[in-house]
């Protein structure tokens, strides 16, 4: 696919990891819808950011525990741009909960946010993709993020780890399902950037990136590097790829979990 004036939805593209992401796709050529949830002033200085490369940003909030707010959105993206290209579903949240204290609800909330949410974009994406794209043009692309948990046993965060590990075979069975009009695949970042609490020059920070086989830690350019790859090759779907220094090959043990996104 050639990424130039095609159009790209980040979800939890305001800050961090789904920024990086927004940014490397701007960067060639394609137009940005930037979601957020509550980082409105984040998200309209990313959207200024991302205009200054020269293509048409904008920025849409939705609470995507809620399924009349992930149509909303998308029907604004179909009045706005009136086609889809690329969902990178990015957003999700982190949460950290011993087994014997998660509750039904904690259970409910995690999973809405990064496992469903992340199915009901996808159905409204492939919506515009199928809608907008003509026979015979280049497939539809939704790339979603996951992280170590979806193939490490990381303690204290079980449905954090069971909702990721969901995404990422859910990204087998749409890949299968929905092709050839529509493409799906997953990138795992490990450490390229650091928790709530650690900075980049911390001794912590070294001391995880020096364990790593690579021998040091990533940065986020290098994830958004991997989804612009992801998406201009279009004879690859059904995968995962990791852009996490070889920590996978380490074990669940080995760190602090948190530092991916």
């Amino acid at each position: 696919m050639q990424l130039k004036d095609r159009v790209a939805l980040v979800t939890g593209a305001a800050h961090r990891l789904g920024k990086s992401v927004a940014t490397a796709l701007a960067e060639q050529g394609c137009h940005l819808v930037v979601h957020y949830g509550s980082s409105e002033e984040q998200a309209a200085q990313t959207v200024e950011e991302l205009s200054n490369l020269g293509i048409e940003a904008v920025a849409l909030s939705a609470d995507l525990s809620l399924e009349q707010e992930i149509e909303g959105l998308f029907d604004r993206i179909d009045s706005h741009f009136g086609r889809l290209d690329i969902l990178v579903n990015s957003a999700a949240s982190f949460e950290r909960q011993a087994f014997e204290s998660v509750a039904a609800s904690d259970w409910d909330r995690v999973m809405a946010v990064n496992l469903r949410a992340a199915f009901l974009c996808s159905r409204q994406g492939v919506r515009l993709m199928e809608a907008d794209h003509p026979t015979g043009g280049p497939p539809g692309l939704i790339l979603n993020i996951v992280d170590l948990s979806a193939v490490l046993a990381w303690p204290g965060y079980i449905q954090h780890g069971v909702s990721k590990a969901g995404l990422l075979h859910l990204t087998r069975i749409m890949a299968r399902e929905l092709g050839p009009e529509v493409r799906v695949n997953a990138v795992l970042p490990g450490a390229v950037l650091p928790p709530p609490g650690m900075t980049t020059d911390s001794t912590e920070w070294r001391r995880m990136g020096e364990r790593l086989p690579v021998g040091r830690t990533g940065e986020p350019a290098q994830v958004g590097l991997t989804v612009v790859f992801l998406a201009e090759n279009d004879f690859i779907t059904g995968e995962v790829i990791y852009v996490d220094g070889g920590e996978h090959l380490l074990g669940a043990g080995h760190r602090r979990p948190g530092a991916e996104s």
